[in-house]
């Protein structure tokens, strides 16, 4: 047997590569594309959960994209007291193999994957499904993910208002200072929930709870808003789903079942259905369904995280990576 070798990319390459705004909404919506066509395997996610003393768990997200040939398995780890220890809450490995054979092709540090993939679901979520003359943006959260929610979002809307908001002080004021230096416009550091929700135009809710807390109100909603909540622990009261016009998720099968996920409540009670549920978006994506068709439509989208953004992410650095000569060539067998 001729040796086998596979990629390694660590944290520090995936850095230096550089992926720019366009790289990454085009890489994921590729993955999201290849989804709505029906050329994707995704299994739902399963947890492991060490310790309840821990405060944290793990992700283990399985999936398949047949147009670029690659099966991925990905690891995170969600460790809400992480900060406390000076350590970003979410780190993770994604493994890359050969489909047809097993063989691995990469090895790659995932934590900023997952950060830039989750924040290109929302930027490209609101593409589709927000008014296109949207000019306020609301983001409750300051952890790794919503700094790509914000960066992407006005990447593609180019913002008037931005406003941040997180539990602690310290937390949402560092959060501000560095979108406003990497954005070049300010951006303000709420007091609370309500000041930073109220009036905007896209809200995004990605707060790190320890339990289920209904903090967002749903009369702060304002008609013809686009909402996103993907809080692994639920920030929304029951009533959010009631305002809306359409509700979209990343994957039904794995949003329809799990423990975790700000909507499980609305599964659970039936407010959210494969009778309520409007789409996935790989089929606003490629066209199958449309996505937003009025300014008056209020629209929620709920992403769990799928693994194909992770592959499909995972493949362009791969791919950019040999052609700048980064990473390390390690051998398997």
């Amino acid at each position: 047997m001729d040796p086998i070798y596979f990629t390694y990319l660590n944290g520090l390459d995936v850095s230096a590569l550089a992926l720019t705004n366009d790289e990454i909404l085009a890489a994921v919506e590729e993955g999201l594309r290849a989804q709505g066509a029906g050329e994707t395997v995704i299994e739902p996610r399963v947890h492991l959960e060490p310790d309840p003393a821990f405060q944290g768990h793990f992700n283990i997200l399985r999936g398949y994209i047949a147009p670029l040939q690659l099966a991925g398995v990905k690891i995170v780890g969600d460790y809400v007291e992480n900060y406390q220890r000076g350590l970003p809450s979410e780190m993770a490995l994604l493994n890359l193999f050969d489909p047809r054979t097993g063989i691995p092709v990469a090895l790659l540090d995932a934590t900023a994957i997952t950060e830039m993939r989750t924040g290109a679901v929302t930027a490209i979520g609101a593409k589709y499904l927000a008014r296109r003359n949207s000019r306020v943006l609301a983001h409750i959260g300051a952890r790794g993910t919503a700094y790509w929610n914000v960066r992407l979002l006005d990447h593609l809307f180019d913002f008037s208002t931005i406003r941040v908001h997180s539990r602690r002080p310290e937390s949402r004021d560092s959060f501000a200072a560095r979108l406003s230096e990497d954005l070049g416009k300010p951006v303000i550091a709420t007091d609370d929930w309500e000041s930073c929700v109220r009036g905007a135009d896209i809200v995004v809710e990605a707060s790190r709870l320890n339990a289920p807390t209904p903090l967002l109100k749903s009369e702060w909603i304002q008609p013809g808003a686009f909402v996103a909540p993907y809080g692994t622990m639920s920030a929304v009261e029951l009533s959010l789903t009631d305002l809306m016009s359409k509700i979209v998720v990343d994957d039904w099968g794995q949003c329809k079942q799990g423990k975790f996920g700000s909507l499980r409540a609305h599964v659970e009670t039936g407010r959210l259905s494969e009778q309520t549920l409007y789409a996935e978006l790989g089929e606003i994506v490629t066209g199958h369904k449309a996505g937003r068709t009025s300014d008056v439509e209020t629209i929620l989208l709920w992403h769990r995280g799928l693994s194909t953004s992770d592959i499909a992410l995972g493949h362009a650095l791969l791919t950019k990576a040999r052609a700048m000569g980064i990473g390390q060539q390690l051998r398997f067998a």
